[in-house]
């Protein structure tokens, strides 16, 4: 079978690769969905989010939920989409969903210590690179609720495109960024010693479907990269090409109502501010599958 992430099959890549370019969108207006409730969404609707995951592996909606902060609104949206195994780990509320904001009762302190958690910018990155092979974070939710007073945008890239780039650029950036053991997460440490092991593993992988996976941070702290020429050259030319904006970085910033549904692709995150009436509250659901076409089962 012809593969187009073998770097041997360049007549399965040059396929895949002009199919990718023609249909891949250039502004953030490509891939908005209108919807009434992501809870109990119209055939119509979960259509044209599904058409945008498989074309872009990304889609924005607005709906109708402006000012509802129920939790229930990326859980119920995630199962009419496929997706219905959360990540659940020591930073999430018990239902596996996060709330992503700087300050609050329902902040529990030890949050306070980790980026996303802050008012802080966010470098490039894929959720979940931290997580053991078994765990691997394939889809995501982000559900505004409310967006901070100023900052807080976000671009977004298909990390299907960064391969593309980086591929087109040189094969062996690819070949480098497959190793096993390229990017090693070190271990995490608390007052019992070790709370989670190393995890050393590619940025590139395919799954047993046949996608493409990206397992990738920017930043330059807790994260050690395998110490070869190859490895730096590869680092540095993705460094590189995610520092410039290419035709197919996406702009935009979640308001209320508003939210991403997508297979993990590369994001960041500006600083922000907040006033004591717009403070910053964000939702977000990871989950162990892709979005996909399934059987709806309808919210209770």
């Amino acid at each position: 079978m012809s593969n187009p992430f073998d770097l041997a099959d360049q007549a399965a890549y040059a396929a895949w690769r002009e199919r990718k370019l023609d249909t891949a969108p250039r502004r953030i207006e490509d891939i908005l969905v209108a919807l009434d409730d992501p809870r109990r969404l119209a055939p119509a609707e979960r259509a044209a989010l599904l058409e945008r995951c498989a074309t872009a592996n990304m889609a924005i909606y607005g709906s109708n939920t402006v000012g509802d902060p129920d939790k229930e609104i990326p859980r119920q949206l995630g199962r009419q989409l496929g997706l219905k195994r959360l990540d659940s780990h020591w930073l999430t509320d018990e239902d596996a969903i996060s709330p992503i904001s700087v300050r609050g009762a329902e902040e529990r302190s030890e949050r306070r210590e980790f980026i996303p958690y802050t008012d802080k910018p966010i470098r490039w990155h894929t959720d979940g690179y931290y997580n053991t092979p078994e765990r691997t974070v394939r889809g995501l939710i982000l559900h505004c609720v409310q967006s901070a007073a100023s900052g807080g945008e976000n671009q977004l890239l298909d990390h299907e495109l960064a391969y593309i780039l980086l591929r087109d650029e040189n094969p062996d950036h690819i070949r480098a960024l497959s190793r096993d053991d390229v990017m090693t997460i070190p271990a995490r440490m608390d007052d019992n010693g070790v709370a989670r092991a190393a995890q050393p593993g590619p940025v590139f992988s395919v799954d047993s479907a046949g996608f493409l996976h990206m397992r990738y941070t920017a930043r330059t702290v807790s994260i050690e990269w395998r110490g070869d020429g190859a490895t730096r050259a590869a680092v540095a030319a993705l460094v590189r090409i995610l520092a410039a904006p290419t035709p197919w970085t996406l702009h935009g910033r979640l308001e209320p109502g508003m939210g991403l549904v997508c297979n993990n692709v590369l994001h960041d995150r500006a600083g922000f501010s907040e006033t004591p009436e717009r403070r910053r509250l964000l939702y977000r659901a990871r989950y162990h599958e892709r979005v996909a076409e399934t059987t709806v089962i309808a919210a209770g």
